[in-house]
């Protein structure tokens, strides 16, 4: 298993975009500012889901997957860079989600439960 750190390695080495297609993922104020950070204008990329910033879908895809490949992949958002981890408000918990096809070769760390935790207080403000 590698941690959530080397993620992206995984990621690319079997060329896996799961988390891509149709994402609910939310964004922190500092994820869209480093985005717009880019030349992108919030409006192109940001929809706003039950009062949350997430990122828009284009024909079931991220906005930023073009031609399989994260287009902002060095500045792409928290919650991408921590998936396959994410916190279930149920059982007030964060889990490896087994949805990731890749899920096995991932870890839960504290380090990155922090930045799950962190990234859901800014979310939440």
């Amino acid at each position: 298993m590698v941690s959530n750190e080397k993620k992206g390695e995984v990621c690319l080495r079997y060329g896996c975009n799961f988390c891509c297609i149709d994402t609910n993922m939310p964004l922190t104020e500092l994820d869209i500012k480093r985005i717009c950070d880019l030349g992108y204008n919030e409006s192109e990329f940001v929809i706003l889901v039950d009062g949350e910033k997430r990122i828009r879908n284009v024909q079931d895809e991220c906005f930023f997957l073009k031609d399989n490949q994260c287009a902002i992949y060095p500045d792409r958002p928290i919650g991408c860079r921590i998936y396959p981890l994410v916190f279930y408000e149920e059982s007030k918990k964060a889990i490896i989600d087994t949805d990731c096809p890749y899920h096995d070769k991932f870890q839960k760390t504290d380090t990155d439960v922090k930045k799950l935790l962190e990234a859901i207080r800014e979310i939440r403000k």
